[in-house]
């Protein structure tokens, strides 16, 4: 956890509180950052709704070089990043140069579409308002507020940054208190190509600053965290009936068919499930695999599980390094714990994997399904294998939970098919993940795992707001909105009405 502090008086201020963001490999002090007051976050904002009369007045081609220079900044300058969510965050470097590399593939998209998305597009007026000529745009809400979560502090809050910013809209972000260092970088970078303008802020604090975000005068916030916080978000914004966008938690499976490749799915499997120290909320936890092929699968699973080089996570061959969070090292193994208690079988590490900061790759097999480690999100580097008789069976333990964030399915010949059986918002047939990647998909869960869209058209779309227009061409042979409409007018709109549709008509296939 970051300790809070509190720096000395300098020039006869008060004092000012702060905290430390710590490597969790070694618990060094990584930075100290000011702990903001809610009248500070107001302030920023008050900021922001002033850089937004500049910032919303541009149109979408000056925004998208404005962006496109920010993304190229970012590039240029990615190891450097990539060093700092390192230390802060805790995963290899490798790790996060992937993670940006995926975040500046969509701030460049989010600036080069926004314009075709949301600027004025024609629809048809029907014709009964034949005589319309009709459009709809997307208009920018104003300031948005961001909470970022720390297992991804670079590309999941850009999920809602550049998409928020490609709109029109300015915004205030409040990083994770375990990444605030993260969170300060990027906006200094764009500030750079603004010229020190308020379009993007940062406020650094605990949840207190959070809080103060949610009850600020901003139009709109998008959360990522915990189903739990994603609830206290959105009992503080509804105060002001501010819109939310969550994403919340996950308990996502991959499911293996029996005609599947199976030494494909179980490099997936085990990837999904322990990159990042099994902190992702996208991740594998629960994998169902068909009968034929179950124990050919454990095998697989269990030989490649055991090359994993985790040993103090310092070491450059690290695959994944520590927890980021000390807290979530007894979730892990309350939930390992339970697994076994109730007849899991821990094929690869257990409980004693669990360390004072580092957890080793475990597998656990023919655990039953009312387990902690299969109904509760763990978020560590554990993985549940189970079998199934068949992919119905599979299909039905997958969407028996609360969550319906994402998921993966492998299979030779009916991959897409179970894959739109899966109550998801997202799925990859035959790899894992992918849809994250791609800047044109919407990213976002049903049920306990939120609501919303980040990415694609949806993403851009879900911080603006749509403006219907009409515009009369010519005068209509019906005058239906006047007082002095007649009879005759009345009855011939229902025999227009009748015509269209009163008969019985299938659809055209």
């Amino acid at each position: 956890m970051t300790a809070t502090t509190v720096q000395p008086d300098t020039a006869g201020q008060a004092p000012r509180p702060t905290f430390e963001s710590l490597d969790p490999a070694t618990g060094d002090v990584v930075g100290v950052h000011p702990i903001h007051s809610a009248e500070e976050v107001q302030d920023a904002v008050a900021r922001a709704r002033a850089a937004y009369a500049w910032w919303g007045g541009l149109g979408f081609d000056d925004r998208a070089e404005i962006l496109l220079t920010w993304r190229s900044v970012i590039t240029r300058r990615m190891h450097q990043l990539a060093d700092l969510v390192h230390r802060e965050m805790g995963k290899p470097h490798g790790d996060a140069l992937l993670e940006i590399s995926i975040a500046i593939d969509h701030i460049a998209w989010a600036a080069k579409h926004a314009g075709k998305v949301l600027g004025p597009h024609k629809v048809s007026p029907g014709l009964l308002m034949a005589n319309q000529k009709a459009f709809v745009e997307h208009k920018s809400l104003g300031v948005v507020g961001v909470i970022g979560p720390w297992n991804y502090p670079v590309f999941t809050p850009i999920g809602s940054l550049a998409y928020a910013l490609a709109a029109g809209n300015t915004v205030v972000f409040k990083p994770s208190e375990y990444t605030p260092g993260v969170g300060t970088w990027l906006v200094d970078t764009l500030r750079e190509v603004v010229g020190g303008k308020d379009v993007l802020q940062v406020v650094t604090g605990l949840g207190e600053t959070g809080n103060a975000l949610c009850l600020a005068d901003i139009d709109k916030l998008a959360f990522t965290g915990s189903t739990a916080t994603g609830k206290k978000v959105m009992a503080a914004c509804a105060q002001n009936l501010t819109p939310v966008v969550i994403e919340a938690g996950g308990k996502d499976s991959l499911i293996v068919d029996e005609d599947a490749d199976v030494s494909a799915a179980a490099d997936a499997a085990l990837w999904a499930g322990m990159s990042n120290a099994g902190q992702t909320c996208i991740g594998t936890e629960r994998v169902y695999v068909h009968e034929k092929v179950y124990d050919q699968f454990l095998t697989e699973i269990t030989a490649r599980a055991r090359e994993l080089d985790v040993r103090a996570g310092a070491d450059a061959a690290a695959k994944y390094g520590p927890m980021t969070m000390p807290k979530q090292l007894d979730v892990v193994r309350s939930h390992v714990e339970d697994a076994l208690a109730k007849g899991g079988r821990a094929l690869l590490g257990g409980a004693d994997a669990v360390g004072e900061r580092f957890v080793q790759p475990t597998i656990l097999a023919d655990v039953p399904e009312d387990s902690l480690a299969v109904t509760e999100e763990t978020f560590g580097p554990t993985l549940v294998v189970n079998k199934v008789r068949d992919m119905d069976e599979a299909i039905e333990r997958t969407n028996a939970t609360a969550y319906g964030l994402a998921g993966a399915v492998f299979s030779g010949s009916r991959g897409e098919e179970i894959a739109r059986r899966v109550r998801s918002g997202m799925t990859s047939v035959n790899s894992v993940i992918s849809f994250a990647g791609v800047p044109t998909l919407p990213f976002g869960g049903v049920g306990d795992s939120g609501f919303g869209r980040i990415h694609g058209a949806e993403g851009l779309k879900e911080f603006t707001y749509a403006k219907a227009v009409t515009v009369q061409r010519f005068s209509s042979p019906l005058e239906l909105v006047t007082f002095a409409r007649t009879k005759v007018t009345e009855g011939r709109l229902a025999q227009i009405i009748t015509v269209l549709h009163g008969g019985k008509k299938t659809l055209k296939r």
